[in-house]
């Protein structure tokens, strides 16, 4: 006897019910995510509410909150929920209004490490985001008060406080001192 275990799909996340718990998909598996805590929150709020400030004035995209889902691949599914992103505006026109998840990988993606984060985990989410075409991927680690900025071209920067973190070509002229995004 053969026992066929069900693959989830991105319509079957989106089904789910709200039971104040954030999920992810990863190849056709849901992947409950503990809420965040006080500090996740904060440090992820200030990044987003910095790049959106930035984003705005210059005309360049948009910026998602927590829960957003993107869609990186089909068959199996796997929709991410960064702790904030960023999408270009040429491809926000390319692909107009999306009910559902957002198809494909955002251009920036922000993920605040929180203290049950297992590094395994974390390395996962990051190869996920650059495997679907995530330009750059920004990992904030509050305990070690660091920044890792992953992106496709390779190589990992790793910022302390004194540092700045730039957007480089993805986000061009945004830049944010480290220490403010722990203060």
């Amino acid at each position: 006897m053969t026992i066929v275990e069900h693959i989830a799909t991105a319509a079957d996340l989106e089904l789910l019910p709200d039971d104040g718990f954030r999920y992810e998909l990863v190849r056709g598996e849901v992947r409950k995510m503990t809420p965040a805590g006080n500090e996740h929150g904060k440090i992820a709020m200030s990044v987003a509410w910095r790049l959106a400030q930035h984003v705005e004035a210059h005309g360049l995209g948009a910026v998602y909150a927590a829960e957003t889902g993107f869609r990186l691949t089909s068959d199996p599914d796997t929709v991410r929920a960064p702790d904030a992103a960023f999408v270009c505006q040429a491809r926000l026109d390319a692909v107009g209004v999306v009910a559902g998840y957002w198809p494909g990988a955002p251009d920036l993606v922000v993920e605040v490490v929180s203290p049950g984060d297992r590094y395994g985990e974390v390395a996962e989410k990051v190869a996920d985001w650059l495997a679907a075409g995530t330009q750059m991927v920004v990992v904030v680690e509050p305990q070690q008060r660091t920044v890792a900025v992953h992106r496709t071209a390779g190589g990992v920067d790793v910022l302390r406080e004194g540092d700045v973190l730039e957007g480089g070509e993805v986000v061009p002229g945004w830049e944010v001192a480290v220490a403010a995004l722990f203060a």
